[in-house]
């Protein structure tokens, strides 16, 4: 039985927990939240994970494995100080990693600790390509999120436009990954997550999309390279709590859990 920590009780945390309810070898232990978010949290964990207790930090003994589904700050608080002490960590938040350091300052807390922290795939596939073809040499990675008008509430988008009366296809964003993650950190998960398996958050070229001809989130990644070149297309539906990120986030990270107890893994 491997002992959970989660860090995040929203949508994604939410549809995490949903999922795991009938697996036998994850029990999870632990639901983090601040101190604001605990009423919120215990509701759920009433309903999903009746086992779990709420607490404002990972608790430092009797946890396996901490996963991460609340952004920036969380990565700070929860992931960085799990790591130092040998515990290994699953980040859902790969469009963080755009802070200037952050990468480093994971790595070096998982070598301290003597651990591994494992950074999911989340809305997009073809990662173990991309990864696989860095290694013999790639000259090219460019992504493209097209997603409907709604997707982009909230966001920079909103600048100079009226999202509800977009009436065609209309660029929001054109350059590179980290910048991409920076100025939209809900929509760009995926940006960073081909960056950082590719060729890095400033040599991935990103164009941001808004469509109202579009009812799901449309993920496009061009790759070329020494192994030749591949595209890849996918039409992913919005979690149904959230539309700026995708379901199949939430199913990459139960995979990435499952497959800390499988037998069998691919």
């Amino acid at each position: 039985m491997l002992s959970i920590a989660l860090v995040g009780c929203g949508a994604i945390g939410t549809a995490v927990l949903e999922l795991l309810q009938a697996d036998a070898g994850l029990s999870v232990a632990a639901i983090v939240v601040p101190a604001a978010g605990a009423v919120d949290a215990q509701a759920v964990a009433s309903r999903l994970a009746p086992r779990a207790q709420v607490a404002g930090a990972v608790p430092t003994e009797g946890i396996d494995l901490v996963v991460e589904a609340a952004g920036h700050a969380a990565i700070e608080a929860h992931v960085l100080p799990a790591l130092k002490r040998g515990v290994p960590c699953i980040v859902a938040s790969v469009g963080a990693l755009s802070a200037e350091g952050l990468p480093e300052q994971l790595e070096a807390a998982a070598r301290d600790g003597g651990t591994q922290v494992q950074l999911i795939a989340g809305a997009i596939g073809a990662i173990d390509a991309l990864a696989a073809a860095r290694v013999g040499g790639l000259a090219l990675v460019r992504y493209t999120g097209r997603k409907p008008p709604h997707a982009w509430k909230g966001t920079p988008a909103e600048e100079g436009r009226q999202l509800d009366t977009l009436a065609e296809a209309t660029v929001i964003f054109e350059g590179s990954a980290r910048e991409a993650a920076r100025r939209f950190p809900k929509n760009a998960n995926v940006a960073a997550t081909v960056s950082l398996a590719g060729l890095g958050l400033d040599a991935t070229t990103v164009r941001l999309i808004a469509d109202p001809a579009v009812a799901e989130n449309v993920h496009t990644v061009e790759a070329e390279g020494a192994f030749g070149s591949f595209e890849l297309t996918m039409r992913n539906q919005p979690l149904a709590a959230n539309p700026k990120t995708s379901a199949l986030t939430v199913y990459s990270a139960v995979r990435a859990l499952r497959s800390r107890v499988a037998p069998l893994v691919i």
